[in-house]
């Protein structure tokens, strides 16, 4: 028997098996591709800033400080509005949503191309976030609906992989239009508008997938989640765990990304390095090729082993997660002690593959242990919870021990320290793991009031 598309049945209900349901690689692809531009269109105001600065902000003495609330205006208003549209992906269309998002926020960039002033510029990166939020808590739901628990793993890591990929492609994307002069900088965010809004507009032509459709176990019928249902994530012990680990995890990311360029240039004075070809190739630009080379590679690989070992051990994810994790604090505490080049280089190589193995398989924990009704809603929580005491304070608190100390040391022990307490909750969660991905389809439906023990 089936309702609205969605097996109903007990244990003699035959279970789906590993393949991809129709429709799975064109809805891969295309929100793979949004997630790249995403990150293109983050990180593309991060390279044309310096031009940027003084053509808004001639002679102003606080300029500094006033081009670095962009990022937080963006991350704040995706932060907050995350839960709201989780919240909306769990009662309507979720391609709806994301072509929506999606042509909102590449409307917005170029708008702030066209910004004649700083408070416009600031406001157009608010409405990017507002695109965002529309976009990151409900593409990965899509996914999880198309690719049964079996592959969500690797799948999940090939859309992440964009996120080191966009990144870096945002940074040559914006230094190459802008020009060495930056004459052209308003142009590095008027180029990424066509693209996103073809991809927007290709959302509208796909069809959304029954909620829990891939799930190893039948997913009843539901009616709409109310507010006291979304309490039933703090009743799920890896929904917890996992929160709490990625939290430490993108504290210590938001600080390594915001700090490390300081770092190499100020502190241990890290050399230009000469590429035939290429000329003279500075800290900075290293460093943000080496970071997109190991987060594509880790993001990969951590996705595949976790989904490899999950026959071995059910609660795979995390433990994959945890060990990386807590390997990358030696790691980090290298990179303060090998100060020679570019021995150095391999370092730090070593200690961001550590940062972003962990992508892939947390985000997978999430769609698996998330009731498939409310798996909108659980995304979108993660965001702001991750946010709210990870990157959006990690910058400031390591400048503040950097004013207080005199350097990063004491910054980057801190940093190491949070990534040892992330890989401990990851390695805690991983007894609950195979539980709780197994109640998930039926988890609300127990909750409710008189039903079935």
């Amino acid at each position: 028997m089936t309702t609205n598309g969605v097996p109903l049945g007990g244990a003699d209900t035959p279970r789906p098996t590993a393949a991809p349901l129709p429709g799975a690689r064109p809805a891969l692809i295309l929100l793979l591709l949004i997630n790249l531009f995403n990150y293109i269109d983050r990180y593309v105001l991060a390279a044309v800033e310096p031009f940027a600065q003084p053509a808004l902000l001639p002679d102003d003495p606080h300029a500094g400080a006033k081009m670095g609330l962009l990022p937080l205006a963006f991350l704040v208003t995706y932060m907050i509005l995350s839960p709201v549209f989780g919240w909306l992906g769990d009662r309507m269309s979720r391609w709806l949503l994301v072509g929506i998002g999606v042509i909102l926020w590449s409307l917005a960039s170029g708008a702030s191309g066209l910004a004649p002033t700083f408070l416009v510029l600031f406001l157009t990166r608010c409405f990017v976030g507002v695109g965002e939020a529309a976009y990151g808590p409900v593409a990965p739901t899509v996914i999880s609906d198309l690719y049964p628990v079996e592959r969500r793993g690797s799948v999940l890591a090939w859309f992440y992989a964009a996120i080191p990929v966009g990144s870096a492609l945002g940074f040559a994307l914006g230094g190459q239009v802008a020009g060495p002069n930056g004459e052209w900088w308003r142009w590095a965010f008027y180029v990424v508008v066509p693209p996103g809004l073809l991809l927007g507009v290709l959302c509208f032509w796909m069809r959304d997938p029954v909620r829990g459709q891939a799930e190893a176990r039948p997913v009843a019928q539901q009616k709409a989640a109310r507010l006291k249902d979304y309490l039933v994530l703090l009743k799920i012990p890896s929904f917890v765990l996992n929160t709490l680990g990625m939290t430490a995890m993108t504290f210590a990311q938001g600080g390594i990304a915001f700090w490390m360029p300081r770092y190499l240039k100020t502190e241990v004075n890290a050399p230009p390095v000469a590429i035939p070809g290429l000329g003279r190739i500075e800290p900075a630009t290293i460093f943000g090729g080496l970071t997109a080379l190991a987060g594509l590679l880790a993001t990969l690989a951590g996705g595949f082993l976790g989904d490899y070992l999950r026959p071995r051990f059910a609660g795979s994810y995390f433990l994959v997660s945890g060990v990386t994790m807590i390997l990358g604090f030696p790691m980090v505490l290298l990179v303060l002690w090998t100060t020679t080049f570019p021995l150095a280089w391999f370092v730090i190589f070593a200690a961001v593959f550590t940062l972003f193995f962990n992508t892939g398989p947390t985000n997978t924990i999430l769609a698996n242990v998330a009731p498939p009704s409310i798996r909108a809603s659980s995304f979108a929580v993660n965001i702001f919870i991750i946010h709210l005491l990870g990157d959006a304070i990690s910058p400031s608190i390591i400048g503040s021990l950097k004013d207080w100390t005199g350097n990063l040391y004491a910054g980057f022990v801190l940093v190491s320290a949070m990534m040892v307490l992330g890989g401990v909750l990851w390695l805690w969660g991983a007894r609950y793991l195979d539980q709780d991905t197994r109640r998930a389809p039926t988890l609300l439906e127990e909750a409710q009031p008189g039903a079935m023990p």
